[in-house]
């Protein structure tokens, strides 16, 4: 072999050994040098790809908190990759959509009548108030969709078995660090459950800017905390008792709707992957429920 020949080959182990070195720091940090992101020119945010794969839907291995209406955890596919709000919707994406289509802006959100984001003056906060239709709205003049609850989890695992991508404080804005001061909410809801949205209220708990914690290995932000997100699918207690599925998209009748992900007022037992908000109807909204769509961006 020449010297030239084993140069380069030396050259390429050497650069291949880089690049592994990168990807490997970049998912440390919550996200990979591959993951595609790109901006959607209806509502001005960013998109990422979502590869198609497997993952197991439902209660985390080794999670003691689930509830019923996690399990069992079953083998999901999805077949097809997808693009995905990097973020929560925001409030500047939503005034482009009410602008739009001639839409009021809801009611600014609060908390026992203190507002946490006063006359939707913060453009960078997720959007809330909306309902299920407000959020189906949105993403359909976005060009796309709410996703579908497998969609969702498998979305906001980025590639994770665990109930949590990483370290709560470093992922998530929850009951404990959304606020002035740390505050111990399980024990708060354990000793005063009565007056726990006044203990929040008096510690500055509230709705954060998005993209400010770390994000997944799928390039994806405030999957956990921050605000409750909307996702398609009817809710269904017993929706994950059919085994192994392909695609699904839920029951096909029923009167609620399914919240996932958590908000800025949950405890941590709450902020976990799998959690499932069940029997929301669909024309409820509130101060901690947002949504992020799944769109066709013509890359894919």
């Amino acid at each position: 072999m020449s010297r030239s020949r084993i140069f380069i080959l030396a050259l390429l182990a050497v650069t291949e050994a880089l690049a592994l070195t990168n990807r490997a720091t970049l998912a440390e940090k919550g996200t990979t040098q591959s993951v595609r992101v790109s901006e959607n020119p209806r509502d001005g945010l960013k998109y990422a790809w979502i590869p198609p794969g497997q993952f197991q839907m439902g209660c985390s291995s080794g999670d003691s908190a689930c509830r019923s209406n996690e399990k069992p955890s079953h083998n999901v596919t999805i077949s097809g990759g997808f693009w995905m709000g990097q973020t929560e919707v925001t409030v500047a994406a939503y005034k482009r959509f009410a602008r739009s289509v001639g839409k009021a802006m809801p009611t600014e959100p609060d908390l026992l009548g203190t507002p946490l984001n006063h006359a939707w003056a913060n453009g960078a906060m997720p959007m809330v108030d909306v309902t299920w239709y407000d959020a189906r709205d949105f993403c359909y003049w976005a060009g796309g969709r709410l996703p579908t609850e497998a969609e969702w989890e498998y979305a906001a695992r980025g590639g994770s078995q665990q109930a949590r991508y990483g370290a709560l404080d470093e992922i998530a804005w929850y009951g404990d660090d959304s606020g002035r001061q740390r505050l111990d909410t399980t024990s708060v809801l354990k000793q005063d459950e009565r007056n726990f949205a006044k203990h929040l209220l008096e510690n500055g708990n509230g709705i954060r800017e998005v993209a400010q914690k770390r994000p997944n290995a799928f390039a994806l932000f405030d999957t956990l905390g921050n605000v409750w997100e909307w996702v398609n699918d009817i809710y269904a207690d017993d929706y994950f008792s059919s085994g192994s599925q392909v695609d699904p998209t839920g029951p096909s009748t029923g009167p609620y709707r399914t919240l996932r992900g958590a908000s800025f007022v949950s405890e941590p037992v709450t902020v976990r992957v799998s959690i499932r908000n069940p029997n929301h109807l669909p024309e409820s909204k509130g101060s901690s429920v947002g949504f992020r769509c799944v769109a066709k961006l013509h890359l894919d």
